[in-house]
């Protein structure tokens, strides 16, 4: 169901183009503002938006969905390139550096200082914007007095894109290789002038491939606990609303911070990808502008919205659906709990026989599981964020993987079973080699035998004690392991079966371990925990989703999006592509083209993790008048026993001319990894 436009807003907006907001280096920082034209003579409180995706094409058409409907209530509403980025001045050498948060907290204070502004200061955002509206709110600004982050963490380390329980994601790849693009594009010369070239260069000259300093950093240590504001929840004095997608890769957050914060704070959780609610696919979206609207009105203008009435957590559970890579809607129904953790949820322990899941243990047995390396290839993507351009990207039909996996199912359920919150597996196991990963996935399987996944998790067994000081296995030796799957709200139907799979192996989410490894774990003694929720009525109800009208754009090349996998029969080696072509697009606004095209590859063979290899391909356009700067860059990354490789290629042309050209190649230890 797609958002309705709301044309008609209370107050009347102006819009300023670009806005500088001095930093005290001298470095100025490019703002896009929407408020009411009366807002110098009734001054209103200011939204920050602080993202590096470029507000006056890349982020543009979203950013009109959005900002003028708050503006339209009464709103300065800012949004606002970082330093390196856009059409901002300055360098980014690295994802949520204090710099970074140091210019936030001094645009802040400017906002707040501006005759048309209240004094107080509300910020939001959805992944990197969440991540440093946290991180800022941390900092105590005096005038943020409210903050929205979407789809977000508090732990960069253990649940960002770069490790998962220890393990290494493919996505540390990903999305590095795509900060490693975006950080070399141009400002617009139609904003910066004729710096607009010096400016590019120094960007270039300071590209480096930041995946590989992040695999330099394995463990949890300062590097990563720098910006994770779990290391102080009690820093954050901001009323927070946290939001969070089952789809997506950080809704693990949301109940941390729900669980952390001693702030007033209340949370979403839906069916959605990592998109904002009101866009939110799979749906049903919601009206999150409304319900922001709600909460600036109380946090920003002391108003009694009613938000605060809200019980502290609001979540949509799924019902059992047939497992599709992509669905336009989920079934199920929203529901609530007045506290999280919630002391109405209870622990339902399984036992992990020889013969399946159940309420008794049965009795003591070895079973032992070397997955393919290809197990993981229904998996989907660790973050689904294409899901609007109708992209494969959610897990498909489990039975492929769980033919490569230990499988344990329950007896047909008799009555409805709903969980929520995260699914554990408490195993005694032992492992033939000093380091090894291990996966662990629930399923609800149909009685026609199809599997849907319901959630999974991931354990580098060498963190099986902590992440900050990992420690080798010892070969043959059994061990307790605690592995806690993702969080989740989900209904079991009647007749279904719950099944558990155990892996050695999730490709192509997680790199694998150095060697093959045999994991024997022992049943009986093994475990899988459930959080039941009792069921009660529950009373929720959101209005449905409005955005803004928004400027328009014209598509001049079509988007393309295509997932294959394949195996060559004569080298054993599958190779899974996921090609994202975005097309090309001219935003009536500004006449700027915008092009983004994306091409990934994951090859790996049967039996041999050294076959493992990952290779991205990035295309980057703009066009408007005499200005035609592109960005070509190359990523991969092999690896042997002991050592990553890494390899990045990045060029620069401005029209048919190549202005810049370096090549990388690093090899970095494996730190039992």
């Amino acid at each position: 169901m797609t958002a309705t436009v709301v044309k008609d807003l209370p107050r009347k907006l102006r819009e300023l183009e670009t806005v500088w907001i001095p930093m005290s280096d001298g470095v100025r920082l490019a703002a896009r503002i929407w408020l009411p034209d009366d807002a110098e003579r009734d001054p209103v409180p200011a939204i920050l938006e602080y993202i590096p995706y470029r507000r006056r094409d890349r982020t543009r058409l979203g950013d009109d969905q959005t900002h003028p409907y708050w503006a339209g209530h009464g709103y300065a509403c800012v949004r606002l390139d970082m330093r390196g980025s856009g059409d901002s001045e300055g360098i980014t050498h690295d994802e949520y550096l204090k710099q970074e948060q140091d210019d936030a907290v001094e645009a802040i204070a400017w906002l707040a200082s501006r005759p048309w502004c209240s004094g107080t200061v509300g910020m939001f955002g959805i992944s990197w914007g969440g991540f440093n509206a946290l991180q800022v709110a941390a900092r105590r600004p005096p005038a943020l007095k409210a903050i929205i982050p979407v789809a977000f963490t508090d732990d960069r380390y253990a649940d960002d894109m770069h490790y998962m329980g220890g393990a290494l994601l493919n996505d540390n790849l990903n999305w590095g290789s795509q900060f490693f693009a975006i950080m070399g594009e141009p400002p617009d010369p139609l904003v910066a002038g004729d710096t607009w070239r010096t400016q590019w260069q120094e960007r270039l000259e300071a590209v480096v491939p930041y995946f590989e300093t992040w695999l330099r950093h394995p463990f949890r240590d300062a590097f990563w606990k720098h910006g994770s504001v779990c290391e102080d929840y009690g820093s954050i004095t901001a009323a927070t609303l946290a939001i969070g997608g089952w789809a997506d890769g950080y809704s693990n957050a949301v109940f941390r911070v729900l669980a952390g914060l001693t702030c007033p704070r209340q949370a979403i959780v839906g069916p959605w990808g990592h998109v904002y609610p009101h866009l939110g696919i799979p749906g049903p979206a919601i009206d999150f502008l409304g319900e922001g609207l709600r909460w600036w009105d109380h946090w920003l203008k002391g108003r009694d919205t009613g938000i605060m009435r809200e019980p502290m957590l609001r979540v949509f559970i799924q019902d059992s659906v047939p497992p599709r890579t992509h669905y336009d809607e989920r079934p199920g129904r929203w529901a609530s709990e007045d506290a999280w953790p919630s002391p109405r949820i209870e622990a339902r322990r399984f036992a992990l026989n020889h013969d399946g899941l159940a309420a008794t243990p049965g009795a003591k047995k070895a079973l032992a599981i070397r997955s393919p390396q290809t197990a993981g290839l229904a998996s989907g993507d660790w973050c689904a964020s294409g899901l609007d351009q109708f992209a494969p990207e959610l897990p498909g039909d489990q039975r492929e993987d769980d033919g490569k996996s230990l499988v344990f199912d329950s007896a047909p359920l008799t009555e409805t079973l709903e969980i929520l919150g995260p699914p554990t597996a408490e195993l005694e196991l032992a492992s033939d080699v000093a380091v090894a990963n291990l996966c662990v996935r629930l399923s609800d399987v149909a009685p026609d035998g199809a599997a849907t996944r319901v959630s999974y998790g991931v354990l580098n067994l060498t963190h099986r004690d902590g992440h900050e000081r990992p420690k080798r296995l010892v070969p043959g030796r059994r061990t307790k392991v605690r592995l806690v799957l993702n969080d989740i709200a989900h209904r079991f139907a009647p007749g279904h079966r719950l099944r558990v799979a155990i892996s050695t192996n999730y490709w192509p989410i997680v790199w694998p371990a150095p060697t093959p490894a045999t994991i024997t774990l022992t049943t009986g003694i093994s475990a899988f925990v459930l959080p039941v929720r009792p069921a009660r009525s529950d009373d929720v109800r959101f209005k449905p989703a409005v955005r803004s009208e928004g400027e328009g754009k014209t598509q001049v090349r079509p988007a393309v999006f295509a997932r294959t996998a394949a195996t060559d029969l004569a080298t054993g080696l599958t190779t899974y592509v996921v090609e994202r072509d975005d097309g090309a697009w001219r935003i009536a606004a500004t006449g700027v083209e915008v092009g983004f095209r994306k091409s990934t590859r994951y090859t790996i063979g049967e039996l041999d993790p050294g076959t493992a290899r990952h290779d991205i391909e990035f295309d980057l356009t703009f066009a408007h008048d005499r200005w035609r700067p592109r960005i070509l860059a190359n990523t991969a990354m092999s690896a042997t026993p002991t050592h990553f490789i890494v390899e990045a290629d990045l060029q620069a042309f401005d029209g048919t001319e190549r202005v810049f050209s370096r090549t990388w190649t690093r090899r970095v230890p494996r730190k039992l990894v």
